[in-house]
């Protein structure tokens, strides 16, 4: 159902400075306090000086632009060793090529346009190349096989929460192109079995990328640090291509993200330049033409900042933090983590408490866990912005899931909502049902901000109840389409 808003139109007049500054600040009261150590996701926070060091390496090339490198060479200078460090860091042999980017995503997009250019070339008779890959695999897979006319075929994971691979090698076609792995994933925080995906790969002649996005720059060090990590980079036969994120574990400043390639001819694929254009030759080597100079600068800042000890002193940190949580979690009553991930992503769920009501609880006293489905748990990114938290978050886990495990009034209006939902689903015919799905989106946006409800369990309930998954996708289309509309006036 559309809704008008009002016309936000420049000022008639410009603000002070200070004013500018305090209406900035009003409003970033409104979001989720990082600082403090109780978000588990967006944000990776390496400590207060290493904060400092990426606003000044940033604000130094603020206004640079890393679409030229001939005109800005300090620039070309700094990617080129992130990019050389990366490799190094990830197993290269010394023939790994790669670029920067601004994100996980469009290094996933990339690998995946690289693949179909690839097959193009040497595949010639694929009409919609296919990509195997296992559900736990990320979205930004979809969203370059939607952008780019490409088919993913998604298989199951297994009971340890892994890519199965029995499975990818049943789904592999004469239309397959790539296969691949995460390490770790991001539901479970589960390192694929990426030497047999990879092996897969080479018996049938096919890319294998693996998506290192959140643990490229963890891992190793995590290994460093004394832990058990499964191979997973370049050192394995048959990787040829690696995603992994510096505005992650890298504690990099965002956007900054590198796409890596076993070789040169393979990368090659990728790059895109324009020679007929009035305006002169054109040339980028991502999806990006102007490329903030800032997020280059600060992140061969940070990684000559850490170095190795750097990072593997945090690793370590974060890895007996992690260790302590996961423990701790195993020890609440009603509660586990899921599988047995190998480095500080994990995923809490329960057979016996309604999990997104733990979560509420959780809200209630300033955590933020992400909710996640099939099946329903909470997601924990731990970070070194963590490593001081431990002994609080456990003990407000504890409490809240002693909560949910009690009668309440409004527990049971979640649970009579979200059943009233399965009945009228069953009940009624799909098309009534659509209709009124398409209502209870105008429910999804009802916090005091206009945002996401700060007690979200029966919604959650009630999302899992549609028997048609394209009115929940149209759902949270109108949810991305509102996040870009004024707010009303009050």
């Amino acid at each position: 159902m559309s809704r008008e808003h009002p016309t936000i139109t420049l000022p008639p007049h410009g603000k002070s400075r200070d004013d500018v500054i305090a209406a900035m600040r009003k409003q970033r009261a409104k979001d989720v306090d990082w600082h403090a150590g109780q978000v588990f996701s967006l944000v990776f926070h390496a400590g207060d000086e290493a904060i400092e060091l990426l606003q000044e390496a940033y604000t130094l090339f603020f206004s640079e632009n890393g679409l030229n490198p001939t005109a800005f060479p300090s620039l070309r200078s700094f990617e080129t060793n992130i990019i050389a460090m990366s490799a190094a860091l990830l197993g290269s042999s010394g023939s790994v090529v790669g670029n920067m980017t601004s994100g996980g995503t469009e290094s996933i997009l990339m690998a995946m346009f690289t693949a179909r250019q690839w097959a193009r070339a040497n595949r010639p008779h694929i009409i919609t190349p296919e990509v195997v890959l296992p559900r736990s695999a990320h979205p930004a897979f979809e969203k370059a096989a939607h952008y780019f006319d490409m088919k993913l075929v998604h298989v199951s994971v297994g009971t340890d929460l892994c890519a199965d691979v029995a499975a990818m090698r049943t789904a592999v076609t004469s239309q397959t192109i790539m296969v691949v792995g995460s390490a770790p994933s991001y539901p479970h925080g589960m390192v694929d079995p990426i030497t047999e995906i990879a092996a897969l790969a080479q018996e049938h002649n096919l890319l294998c990328h693996v998506d290192a996005c959140v643990g490229g720059f963890m891992l190793p060090f995590v290994r460093r640090a004394g832990y058990t990590v499964p191979d997973f980079d370049f050192s394995v036969p048959g990787v040829t291509s690696i995603s992994a994120d510096l505005h992650k574990y890298g504690y990099a400043a965002k956007g900054a993200s590198v796409v890596l390639y076993h070789n040169r001819e393979l990368r090659r694929h990728q790059l895109f330049a324009a020679t007929e254009w009035p305006g002169g030759i054109y040339a980028s080597p991502t999806m990006t033409g102007t490329r903030p100079g800032g997020a280059i600068a600060a992140a061969w800042a940070i990684m000559n900042y850490l170095g190795e000890d750097g990072y593997t002193e945090i690793a370590a940190n974060v890895m007996q933090a992690a260790t302590a949580i996961k423990g701790g979690i195993n020890a609440i009553d009603g509660l586990h983590v899921l599988g047995d991930p190998p480095m500080s992503l994990l995923a809490i769920g329960s057979d016996s408490l309604n999990i997104y009501e733990v979560g509420d609880e959780m809200g209630q006293r300033g955590w933020h866990l992400d909710r996640q489905q099939f099946p329903p748990t909470l997601h924990m990114t731990i970070n070194y912005a963590h490593i001081d938290n431990v002994d609080r978050f456990l003990a407000d886990l504890a409490d809240s899931a002693e909560i949910v495990r009690k009668f309440s009034l409004r527990k049971t209006g979640n649970r009579v909502t979200v059943g009233a939902a399965k009945a009228a689903t069953r009940m009624l015919p799909e098309n009534v049902v659509s209709r009124l799905t398409g209502r209870a989106a105008s429910l999804v946006g009802t916090g005091d901000s206009g945002g996401v409800p700060q007690r979200s369990a029966a919604m959650y309930g009630m999302m899992g109840t549609l028997p048609n998954r394209g009115d929940l996708k149209e759902i949270v289309l109108d949810l991305v389409e509102s996040f870009t509309m004024p707010e009303d006036k009050k």
